[in-house]
């Protein structure tokens, strides 16, 4: 089952999949969303899962460092140094590429979501453990899927955990309970992406990033 699920990409596409997590890693990085080594990035082809590895500062990551896992989770190309290991986060990427079909899957350290996350009031009707923001009348807007200037577009924060992979569950409820979301964030921590696509989940960071920043320096400034 391995050997089949491997041979339907070709050597060339794994090639162009493996730099473009390590382009995409060093980007990160510049913007401070993967400082330390912190953060991940993972891309899907089909039925087969390529995933940064954890531990690592992600502007230094080769594309020899790059694990292969089909859709259960199972590895079926480990890096050239066996000494790394996978990240937690594969069960939170595994749960967006179940829950929403992503195409990939993208997690960020950036101050500006954590800033924004403190600044989340109000909580879903029926789980505690979610908070939400609310954002509406800005321009990139625009660039979050199913959003326009006038609507309003509401994140997900979930409470952190000390262990990330126990944060599996109730994000997974935070994906299915707000549909329209393509990201979930994390209280004191971070925030989790997705997309049709590595580029889309770009653009979708992107944006969000954006919307926090521009509100939590509105805050700063008394708005």
């Amino acid at each position: 089952m391995k050997n089949i699920l491997l041979d339907q990409i070709d050597s060339k596409e794994e090639e162009y999949v493996r730099k473009k997590i390590c382009s995409m890693c060093r980007n990160f990085y510049r913007l401070g969303w993967v400082s330390g080594t912190g953060g991940g990035i993972s891309i899907r082809r089909n039925q087969i899962v390529f995933m940064a590895p954890s531990g690592v500062q992600k502007e230094k990551i080769q594309p020899k460092d790059i694990f292969i896992l089909d859709l259960e989770g199972n590895i079926l190309k480990y890096p050239e140094n066996q000494a790394l290991k996978l990240t937690e986060c594969a069960p939170l990427f595994f749960s967006a590429y179940e829950l929403r079909d992503a195409g990939a899957v993208l997690h960020s350290h950036s101050s500006n979501v954590v800033l924004l996350t403190f600044l989340a009031n109000k909580k879903h009707s029926n789980y505690d453990f979610i908070y939400e923001y609310h954002f509406t009348r800005l321009e990139m807007l625009k660039g979050i899927q199913g959003h326009g200037y006038l609507d309003t577009f509401v994140l997900p924060i979930i409470e952190n955990t000390p262990k990330e992979c126990d944060l599996t569950e109730s994000l997974r409820i935070a994906i299915q309970e707000y549909p329209k979301s393509p990201a979930v964030a994390v209280k004191d921590h971070g925030i989790y992406v997705w997309g049709k696509n590595e580029d889309h989940a770009k653009t979708q960071a992107e944006c969000i990033d954006y919307i926090c920043e521009i509100e939590v320096k509105k805050r700063m400034i008394g708005l």
